[in-house]
């Protein structure tokens, strides 16, 4: 991770002002363009620039006022680059909010003062401790309609800290903001002299960009094999892809999985130019000692440290299709650069939306489900668990018949041994996929 570049994503109910403090953040930081500015001033009700319009884009969201879509929006200011998702806040749209909040170091929730924590704060806080977002600023939004108290902002920042580490949220800085007047939003407001914190933009600024995937154990999952056969590259065997994790270097001792195949990498070719180390995210092409057999979908890893692989895959998913995901059906597992054919085999339960319990839920999972299942997959694959890497924890589940996608998942640790040791009261083994 760049740390001049941090990714962050917004969340909250329904009219808690995500898309107003989007936009303030951009117009107040001289990140919108005059063209955009003046297309927002047509599109107003009221002949001012109505700064939510900035991110609700699709002419549902300006009708309803609500936002729908994912909207990102890339600006920066003199001190960092920000990459930014403005999550739908609606129940319906929770599947929205998780693929926003996926890729995202930090994660800003609205609430409305004069509401407080409600429902859909609490769910949004539980999405984002399922997805490791390492740190979470609670904006207390509409301070301006209270008077701009703390005896108003108080109360609430305390309520949703306290929930907020419950659930294992790491870190949560509060902030009192009036997105429409911009009270801390860029600026620190003159109304609100009890409080000493910094504004949002100074937090997102300051902020640590979280984890570094290049911390973790190297995973190379292979995009492309390069074999160009010219007379000025008669024998160049490379393998292309992006670094999913960890780090590479020149003299290592690798290993090809599946096929278990060993060998030493010779040379590491970065942007046309040799290398003698390379970290993730870079896209690298590496050259091996040995010619192997190696193709798309295989992750080569350093040999000192292999991960487990397995047939039997444990996850906590949320379910993104419209038709349900039922015990049975035949799926198509992408982890990383690698498909395979799997069953769903069990779903034990159902998470709870707001505080992450486990609920019985026999046989299915339905759109904006968050769920725990267990699948057999025709082949092993090397899932690491989400709680160690982002990158290579996480898959979709496809369907085989049109290509939709119908979930995404992050999986559970896997023991040394290769089995399963799920945290639920354990199963009948399951069959093998044909």
């Amino acid at each position: 991770m760049n740390a001049d570049t941090l990714r962050f994503a917004t969340a909250g109910s329904v009219d808690d002002g995500k898309s107003t403090l989007v936009g303030r953040l951009l117009y107040d930081s001289k990140s919108v363009l005059t063209d955009q500015l003046e297309d927002v001033t047509r599109a107003s009700r009221t002949g001012t620039p109505d700064l939510a319009l900035l991110t609700d884009g699709l002419r549902a969201e300006r009708e309803q006022g609500i936002t729908i879509d994912v909207a990102y929006r890339y600006f920066a200011t003199p001190r960092r680059r920000f990459i930014l998702a403005d999550t739908p806040g609606h129940v319906q749209y929770t599947r929205n909010m998780v693929t926003g909040t996926s890729t995202a170091d930090l994660v800003v929730i609205l609430v409305d003062a004069r509401k407080g924590v409600v429902e859909q704060t609490r769910r949004h806080a539980a999405i984002a401790a399922l997805l490791r977002v390492p740190q979470v600023v609670l904006a207390v939004n509409k301070m301006d309609l209270v008077g701009y108290a703390e005896s108003a902002f108080a109360p609430l920042a305390d309520e949703f800290t306290a929930y907020a580490s419950a659930l294992g949220v790491p870190q949560v800085t509060a902030v009192p903001i009036s997105a429409l007047a911009g009270d801390n939003v860029v600026e620190s407001s003159a109304s609100m002299h009890w409080y000493d914190g910094p504004t949002v933009l100074q937090h997102l600024e300051t902020v640590e960009a979280g984890h570094d995937p290049a911390d973790a154990e190297g995973r190379f999952p292979v995009q492309y094999v390069i074999r160009p056969g010219s007379a000025e590259h008669p024998d160049y065997r490379g393998y292309a892809g992006q670094i999913a994790a960890g780090a590479f270097r020149v003299g290592e001792s690798v290993t090809v999985l599946p096929s278990g195949r060993t060998s030493t990498i010779t040379g590491i070719d970065l942007l046309g130019r040799p290398v003698d180390a390379a970290r993730a995210p870079q896209s690298v092409t590496l050259l091996f000692a040995d010619d192997i057999d190696i193709a798309r979908g295989d992750l080569i890893v350093p040999s000192a440290d292999l991960p487990t692989t397995s047939r039997d895959v444990e996850a906590t998913v949320c379910h993104v299709a419209d038709t349900p995901l039922t015990v049975g059906r035949r799926v198509l597992i992408k982890h990383t650069t690698r498909t395979v054919r799997a069953r769903v085999e069990e779903i034990p339960s159902r998470l709870g939306p707001d505080d992450l319990s486990q609920r019985p839920e026999p046989g299915q999972l339905v759109a904006n489900d968050i769920g725990r299942i267990r699948l057999r997959a025709a082949e092993p694959l090397a899932l690491d668990a989400y709680a160690d890497s982002r990158s290579t924890g996480s898959f979709l589940l496809i369907d085989p018949a049109d290509g939709t996608t119908l979930a995404a998942g992050m999986a559970s640790p896997v023991p040394r041994t290769g089995h399963l040791a799920p945290p639920d009261p354990p199963t009948a083994s399951a069959s093998s996929i044909t």
